[in-house]
């Protein structure tokens, strides 16, 4: 771990930031960070609250002559994406994260930094633990499990908050001011199968998928980087036009919301087919990798001979399978015609594995348009249903809708024009912010999203720019010394 980020600036925020890195956080394993949290809030004297998800919530009371500003509400989630490089023993139940400056970023050696949304909680506990800010009523709001379900944001009840206005800090572009966000849902498909005797004279070959660059299912869908599943999946079907094709096992990709980066397939053909397998996929990796040399240059596609499984997947449900996952929809399904260059309605295909002689399916599916959800959602139904696969919905929260009448808007563009001398975008994001959700909750708050440039989010590349988060906290800092009078 380098300690070298402790020396910029704002001193305050790195200092909570790196704090942070060193407390295991995955999603769904954050106890030792609610503890933390806890404990910061007390140690500081400051009203602290664990709710009954386990949010965590420290109130801190206006400065001299700021009690008449209205309340504001500082927002992060305190969980992170655990993602590493392949072949690595990094253990995000216990490690901390590795750290360190690369020019003009911070990164983490081969997993995850957990900037997203650390940068947003080490900036409130900043304010929280300040003693000359000028600001009215602060309350921050540590939600946990955002990643993976939105679990605090779901389980927040009324009546714990007091504030009118929410800051939400989990937004990755500098100078950009984020005023909505996309609504989503989840779709679980199950295909069970018959496992069956391997035939005499096959062998087995590991088909791997490997070196794409992933990335938030959101935020770089339009990116149109390659999806390991996909590439798989296209290369099976093709494969099994010409030859009989086996699966004893799947596996790709490991988090619902991340565009998967890898996956490995064991499958089983004829003896006499080995070599011309090998020779299509030679092929195949060389049309992937033109496809897709600006996206995702590093593609990679390997097959080599492994030891022969006990049981296969029976043929007529690899059938079914490898038709319906190359016909799943994936990707961006429509852009908005409201806001330009915003995704509208998109869909990521992120996991795949074989579990208990069936192939579990997770995908994501977002939109800011509801009618479009249900749309997309339908198509998913008929293309899995004609396969004969079980398939649910679920964990399904709304979107954001923009207001451009809102008074924090306003007051903080005319901040930020003054500050820097030009006016921030205002824009919304194919995300799933916890806004929606929250706003469901306190409908009387006045809300926006704003944060630093976080590049690579959900990858092992992701990293954060050293002078933004500089300018993110100073724009914070005039934000909420300049708060709306109530």
């Amino acid at each position: 771990m380098s300690k070298d980020i402790l020396n910029l600036e704002p001193a305050s925020l790195w200092k909570h930031f790196y704090s942070l890195t060193e407390i295991p956080r995955p999603s769904k394993k954050e106890a030792a960070v609610i503890k933390f949290m806890k404990e910061f809030g007390e140690s500081l004297g400051l009203e602290t609250i664990v709710d009954e998800v386990e949010n965590v919530i420290i109130k801190k009371p206006a400065t001299p002559g700021m009690e008449n500003r209205k309340g504001i509400v500082l927002q992060g989630h305190l969980d992170m994406v655990p993602q590493a490089n392949s072949g690595s023993s990094f253990d995000f139940a216990k490690d901390p994260i590795d750290a360190y400056i690369d020019g003009d970023w911070v990164t983490a050696k081969g997993t995850t930094l957990g900037a997203d949304n650390g940068m947003g909680v080490a900036a409130a506990m900043a304010v929280l633990e300040s003693k000359d800010l000028v600001h009215g009523p602060i309350e921050a709001l540590f939600t946990i499990d955002e990643e993976t379900g939105m679990t605090g944001a779901f389980g927040l009840k009324a009546g714990l908050l007091d504030g009118d206005i929410l800051l939400n800090m989990d937004s990755e572009d500098e100078g950009e001011l984020y005023v909505g966000c996309a609504g989503g849902t989840n779709a679980n498909i199950r295909f069970d199968y018959t496992e069956e005797s391997v035939p005499d004279s096959y062998t087995a070959l590991k088909l791997s998928v490997f070196g794409l660059k992933g990335g938030h299912s959101g935020i770089d869908i339009p990116l149109e980087r390659g999806n390991s599943n996909i590439l798989l999946f296209r290369f099976l079907y093709e494969a099994s036009q010409k030859r009989t094709v086996l699966i004893s096992s799947i596996s790709g990709g490991s988090l619902r919301n991340a565009i998967p980066r890898e996956s490995f397939a064991v499958i089983l053909v004829a003896n006499e087919e080995v070599a011309s397998i090998n020779e299509e996929l030679a092929s195949y990796e060389k049309d992937v990798q033109a496809e897709l040399s600006s996206a995702d240059p590093g593609a990679k596609l390997t097959m080599e001979e492994v030891e022969t499984p006990s049981k296969v997947m029976d043929g007529n449900t690899a059938t079914k399978l490898i038709r319906a996952i190359y016909a799943c929809p994936n990707g961006v399904v429509r852009m908005s015609m409201d806001m330009e260059g915003l995704v509208e309605t998109s869909t990521n295909l992120a996991i795949i594995k074989t579990n208990n002689s069936g192939i579990d399916i997770q995908c994501l599916l977002r939109s800011s348009v509801d009618s479009a959800r249900e749309d997309l959602k339908n198509k998913f139904c008929c293309v899995f249903e004609l396969a004969e696969a079980k398939i649910g919905f679920d964990g399904e929260y709304p979107g954001w809708k923009p207001n451009m009448d809102s008074p924090i808007l306003k007051a903080s563009q005319k901040v930020y024009q003054d500050m820097y001398g030009k006016i921030p975008e205002i824009r919304a994001i194919h995300a799933g912010l916890e806004c929606g959700l929250l706003g469901g909750v306190y409908p009387n708050w006045d809300m926006m999203s704003f944060g630093p440039t976080i590049r690579f989010p959900h990858s092992p590349d992701e990293k954060v720019n050293i002078e933004t988060v500089v300018k993110f906290w100073d724009f914070l800092v005039e934000i909420l010394k300049n708060a709306p009078e109530k």
